[in-house]
């Protein structure tokens, strides 16, 4: 088993293209991989072999994002359109070399989080069905203290250049504050914006500054978007999201595959690149291992330094009263 080095490189292919089941050495630990002919994606021809295979190529991507972090396991054994089911508890069922987060149930059982740790547990919990990596936005050594803060940008019934506009004020608004934003397509139907918080805050702190954000870009842009998180609320608006900076929520993480058809993935991107034509399906399992090897991880400063949250919040309420 091939010990890979620490700059971001793409290794060769992990399963070859016929034996149905095959059992890999990955960092020592064995794992079995079955049914690799199962197409996980059918209009687009896209299999769990090749699933399998995509996720060992970007490994040294995505698990910098993934490292540490509590993890909600979102299953699709029959793929794509086959039933999904979301697992939290890990609990007797990982393998012994898995690290886990215990936590406890409102009523008090006691339960155990899947943590991200290295390419053997990515491949393992593939292996059940997740298609999409969930990480949380915090790690298991400081659980409330999330590393970045999320403005999820979601179209409703609008179209995608929408969103597109949306997100470009959202990045004027951060700017004129000098906020560092690194924007991201969900590999579904948005765009997320990430905002370093470098784990000095609690999610109560990066929600209420989400809020003010979308608060002032929904004053700039309220012909189109709401604050309501009830959809009949909102009259066919493309909703700011701000709630998802809370324990324990999850969203798709950077370099995920989705489980759409195109086989799309959440792709961090140029804010140069958030341009009307921008579509969803220019990132997929076929392209995004070329695109890494041009931009390398664009995405990394989402772990850098946090900003100073009472700098930039007097700043927006003196350019924004």
């Amino acid at each position: 088993s091939a010990i890979r080095p620490p700059k971001p490189t793409i290794p060769k292919t992990l399963l070859n293209p016929n034996d149905e089941s095959q059992v890999r050495k990955v960092e020592g630990k064995e794992i079995k991989f079955n049914n690799l002919s199962k197409l996980y994606w059918p209009e687009d021809k896209v299999t769990k072999r090749d699933m399998f295979n995509y996720y060992y190529a970007v490994a040294d991507f995505i698990l910098p994002y993934l490292k540490d972090r509590p993890l909600s396991l979102n299953r699709f054994p029959g793929g794509i359109h086959g039933q999904s089911f979301y697992q939290k508890d890990v609990k007797g069922k990982a393998p012994d070399w898995a690290k886990t987060f215990p936590y406890s149930t409102s009523d008090g059982e006691p339960k155990e989080y899947l943590v991200g740790d290295d390419v053997a547990t990515l491949l393992w919990m593939n292996t059940l069905g997740c298609i999409e990596i969930n990480p949380w936005f915090s790690r298991v050594s400081s659980p409330d203290n999330p590393d970045y803060c999320v403005i999820d940008l979601d179209p409703d019934k609008h179209h995608f250049d929408k969103v597109i506009e949306a997100a470009l004020v959202v990045k004027k608004v951060l700017d004129s504050i000098d906020v560092p934003s690194f924007p991201k397509t969900s590999g579904s139907t948005g765009i997320h914006i990430y905002i370093p918080m470098g784990g000095k805050y609690d999610y109560d702190q990066s929600q209420l500054f989400a809020r003010i954000i979308v608060g002032i870009v929904n004053k700039i842009i309220p012909k189109f978007t709401s604050l309501e998180r009830m959809i009949s609320a909102r009259g066919g608006k493309m909703y700011l999201d701000f709630l998802q900076n809370r324990p324990g929520a999850t969203i798709a993480g950077p370099y995920s595959l989705r489980p759409k058809p195109g086989a799309t993935v959440s792709m961090p991107l140029e804010w140069d690149e958030v341009k009307p034509g921008l579509k969803m399906k220019d990132f997929t399992i076929f392209n995004a291992i070329e695109r890494l090897k041009v931009k390398g991880d664009i995405f990394r400063g989402v772990l850098g330094k946090g900003i100073d949250l009472e700098t930039a919040i007097l700043k927006a309420k003196e350019l924004y009263p």
